[in-house]
């Protein structure tokens, strides 16, 4: 250790008698407490104060804004058909909404699947550079559509498709936008920074609700809501791929008498091409995971089909609508990415024409050969898939031996884990829980932190919504601690066995494309409607990111570090904990954030199978019209997203935070 400090340069400042050395600089700030010693006094001053103190929010500091938004609402409904506002704005963004919408659906319906396959193929040849390289995409493209008319769903695949174009478009254009003003612009990106973060926490449903007052049910209220959601990471990428052209580019276009806007469109866009389409792609990744939730509004397509399978417990239904939309967004995304790694590579004239004349040769004889999909090339799975299903109900539901079943699980980890960390958690006095999130987030990030998480949750307090914000914490922190040890475990063992990695990618891929809806169905059929099913959910949801993040960061610890760690002796379980697990530390951060970030995302789902708390309220609020529930418990869960945020971000100097934001 001596050795490893006298290699350290030394600090040192000018005075008037010469250059003086400093004493050495502390990584940790001399404000910020040891973690363990935190910890223990948490672990030993909490239990106390449930027993001495009164738990609960004041009455004195609450602020019940629900009348004032319910009143609001009450105003929209009656003046909506009358005030200029609707008249003369919000009326043509509707109808363009709607008009934009249908005329795609009306060119796919005529077009047929017979023109609707050579116009995806020709688009992927022409995206992936045409010739050989465009072979892969181009088959991809048909196998993928093709695979959504075997299963029988060609008609909703086209209401699907039609809203994903309309929506992608304008969330790709109102991206670029914004994110042309951040890129070039530093106090724009400051502006807009932390309205990106509360888009990404706020809840689907959440968007839902304004405009569902405002527009009604129907395609306006869903494209609009898709457009929002999918917008945020296209602002993020285009920013990013502005902010990192090369210094030296910039330099010499400059030096050559260039203006701004030329140099904009000269060096800045095309060098930030792959950003670019590493944008578009997480778009319409985005977009596609709002299309179960836009169906609720009215949206049609694949999502209604798997919307109405979860209502109906119908689990082959559900799933075979869900591999559609995975078939779709396995188009898309080899589409999109094959189009980013072409790198500029110009198309030749050649080929261009080709991809044109394939593409309006499908359009022109599509209709003449078929129209609608033929019955006798369609699958059923759905029944295959509901009996093996019901089998494996019948098999673990109840009366297994020794274990008792599904059902005694539910309702034993229900009586002995989340009772009591509900009960525990609501036993304690408002200030104490602001102090520990406080302590915790300190440790974690800092002051900053600290402060962000302790205003968070007190937001949920002075709403009114502190009892219901706490029981969906205690759900939340139990699908966060499943998730991680599970994920964490999955992780090490993909990071160390590459065997284990090629078997779990392809799973996963799956997995974090098919709709959150998806995983409802089963796990209601196995633990019944309630809090398990939806934590349950929530853990499935959000493994494969964590699995994802953890097996990176342990990969990327110094190889320099793991053989010198084996050269000393050490054997597997240590080199994991020594070594690995301190230098991965980071990563493990951030994939603890994002499985927070994917937990949150299904609990308000989770308020359609019995969750309660605050997922029940904002479901309640759009499927009863009540705003002020609705939009409160949307906040709510806003709150508890930042606060959970906080106490997983990695400082904002380490470079794996820099990399996530």
């Amino acid at each position: 250790m001596s050795a490893t400090k006298s290699l350290a340069p030394a600090r040192t400042e000018r005075t008037r008698d010469g250059v003086r050395p400093l004493a050495p600089r502390s990584d940790r700030s001399p404000l910020r407490p040891a973690a363990p010693v935190v910890l223990l006094a948490l672990a030993l001053l909490l239990p106390t104060i449930a027993l001495l103190a009164e738990g609960g929010w004041p009455q004195s500091l609450r602020l019940d804004l629900a009348p004032t938004l319910d009143s609001f609402a009450d105003w929209v409904v009656d003046n909506r058909d009358s005030h200029p506002v609707f008249l003369y704005f919000l009326l043509h963004l509707s109808n363009t909404a709607t008009d934009s919408v249908d005329a795609v659906h009306g060119l796919l319906t005529s077009a047929g699947w017979a023109g609707v396959l050579p116009l995806a193929a020709a688009l992927a040849w022409y995206a992936a550079g045409a010739g050989r390289r465009g072979a892969g995409p181009a088959l991809v493209a048909v196998g993928s559509l093709a695979g959504c008319g075997l299963l029988g769903l060609w008609e909703q695949t086209t209401g699907t498709l039609a809203l994903m174009l309309v929506s992608v478009a304008a969330a790709t254009l109102l991206g670029l936008l914004l994110g042309l003003a951040c890129g070039l612009s530093d106090g724009a990106q400051r502006l807009l920074r932390p309205v990106l973060d509360t888009m990404q926490v706020l809840p689907a449903f959440a968007y839902l609700l304004p405009l569902v007052l405002v527009f009604g049910i129907g395609t306006p209220s869903a494209l609009i809501t898709t457009v929002i959601y999918a917008a945020p990471p296209m602002v993020r990428m285009t920013s990013l791929g502005l902010r990192g052209t090369d210094a030296g580019v910039l330099e010499a276009s400059r030096s050559l008498g260039s203006t701004r806007w030329q140099r904009l469109w000269t060096a800045r866009l095309p060098m930030a091409r792959a950003q670019l389409f590493l944008g578009l792609n997480q778009t319409i990744m985005m977009a596609l995971s709002m299309v179960v939730i836009a169906s609720v509004v009215g949206a049609g397509g694949l999502g209604e089909s798997v919307y109405q399978a979860l209502k109906t417990r119908d689990f082959g239904q559900g799933l075979t609508a869900g591999l559609a939309i995975v078939l779709v967004a396995v188009w898309l995304d080899r589409t999109t990415a094959a189009a980013g790694a072409r790198a500029g590579t110009p198309v030749g004239r050649r080929a261009a024409c080709l991809a044109l004349a394939v593409a309006a040769a499908g359009l022109a004889l599509g209709p003449r050969l078929a129209d609608d999909w033929p019955g006798a090339l369609t699958v059923d799975i759905a029944a295959p898939l509901n009996t093996g299903v019901d089998w494996l109900v019948a098999s673990v539901y109840q009366d297994v031996p020794v274990l008792g079943g599904s059902s005694v699980w539910a309702g034993n980890f229900t009586t002995w884990v989340l009772n009591p960390l509900n009960d525990g958690l609501q036993a304690l006095p408002w200030w104490s829980v602001l102090l520990a999130a406080g302590a915790i987030a300190w440790l974690v990030g800092g002051r900053r932190a600290a402060l962000t998480a302790v205003l968070a949750l007190s937001c949920t307090g002075v709403l009114g919504i502190w009892g219901k914000s706490l029981y969906t914490l205690s759900q939340v922190l139990v699908a966060i601690a499943l998730t991680l040890l599970t994920g964490f475990a999955l992780g090490i063992l993909t990071a160390r066995v590459k065997a284990v990695e090629r078997v779990l990618r392809p799973v996963f891929d799956a997995m974090q494309t098919l709709p959150q809806f998806i995983y409802l169905i089963p796990v209601v059929q196995l633990f019944n409607a309630g809090r398990v099913a939806a934590i349950t959910a929530a853990a499935v949801y959000a493994l494969p990111a964590v699995v994802r993040v953890t097996a990176q960061g342990l990969r990327q610890v110094s190889p320099a570090a793991m053989e010198a760690s084996r050269s000393l002796g050490a054997t597997t379980w240590q080199q994991i904990r020594d070594v690995q697990w301190p230098l991965a530390r980071p990563a493990l951060l951030v994939a603890a954030n994002q499985g927070v970030v994917l937990v949150l995302a299904v609990v308000v789902i989770g308020g359609l199978v019995g969750g309660g708390g605050l997922g029940f309220d904002v479901v309640k609020g759009l499927t009863a019209g009540e705003l002020g529930t609705g939009l409160i418990a949307g906040t709510g869960i806003v709150c508890l997203g930042l606060a959970l945020d906080k106490l997983t971000q990695p400082p904002a100097g380490n470079p794996t935070a820099a990399a996530r934001r």
